[in-house]
């Protein structure tokens, strides 16, 4: 059970930490857009993507931060 736990963990920030990475790329490369509607469009999807990657990445690591703690001293 612990091992699940670990596992979900981990697999969540490593996909929220990708779907960052991906939205930062996609912030950086609407600026060269010329069509300011596509710009306008890319622009606030990419932020909202990194929004919600960015909430999955600190969500994983205070949960793989307590589980940290959990294992090392069993209350």
């Amino acid at each position: 059970m612990i091992l699940f736990q670990w596992l979900r963990e981990i697999l969540i920030g490593v996909l929220s930490a990708f779907f960052l990475v991906w939205g930062i790329s996609l912030l950086i490369s609407a600026y060269g857009m010329n069509n300011p509607v596509e710009f306008i469009m890319v622009f606030f999807a990419s932020n909202f993507i990194v929004l919600i990657s960015g909430t999955g990445v600190l969500y994983a690591a205070f949960r793989f931060w307590r589980l940290w703690k959990e294992t090392l001293r069993p209350s």
